[in-house]
């Protein structure tokens, strides 16, 4: 399958990390923003939901007031590549953990829809997006999370060549060279 390109102004193609966290920024309620370093600001996403494929789940350990930090990265194919980036041990990472060890099919699209919680607390809400029923497991305090990490990650190995990619090599243009028009006869004397 052969992804159409568009052409003119876009963004880079770089990942769009969303952090998820419920708070409000100039009046404006959010519960994931994305993050502009060179400012030191966050940005609301108004969207509470995000439709696409999950095509990686991996952890990622980064240093926050001197200490480091296990984040799960749930990384999105969608119209840009997204990366929600959440603590490992937040109710939103163990919510959809426990939504995602259900899926059987990650070759088909996911809604993963961020729901603001008692005070600074955000759950995740899956669903499959054909059919917009939710992905439901109840919790219990004797799951594994290492082991539902690593059979979801071992499942979206298995169908990671079923998710269309964009092709590697761009496409080739062929330039059919023109002649150069004479504007002599335009110039003043």
């Amino acid at each position: 399958m052969t992804a159409e390109i568009k052409l003119g102004l876009c963004n880079p193609p770089e990942p769009i990390y969303l952090y998820v966290n419920q708070g409000e920024v100039d009046g404006e309620s959010f519960v994931w923003y994305k993050f502009n370093i060179s400012q030191d600001k966050k940005i609301p996403v108004p969207q509470r939901a995000l439709t696409g494929y999950l095509s990686e789940l991996r952890l990622t350990t980064k240093e926050f007031k001197g200490k480091d930090n296990l984040k799960l990265d749930i990384v999105i194919s969608a119209d840009e590549l997204y990366v929600v980036r959440t603590g490992i041990e937040t109710n939103f990472a163990k919510s959809f953990l426990l939504a995602a060890s259900l899926v059987q099919d990650f070759s088909k699209p996911l809604i993963i829809v961020a729901n603001a919680g008692d005070e600074n607390t955000v759950f995740c809400n899956l669903y499959d997006a054909a059919t917009k029923t939710k992905i439901y497991r109840e919790w219990s305090r004797d799951l594994d999370w290492a082991t539902i990490i690593s059979d979801i990650q071992s499942l979206l190995g298995a169908t990671s060549n079923s998710i269309p990619e964009p092709p590697l090599t761009p496409p080739k243009l062929s330039v059919v060279p023109q002649p150069v028009p004479d504007f002599s006869r335009y110039l003043l004397d």
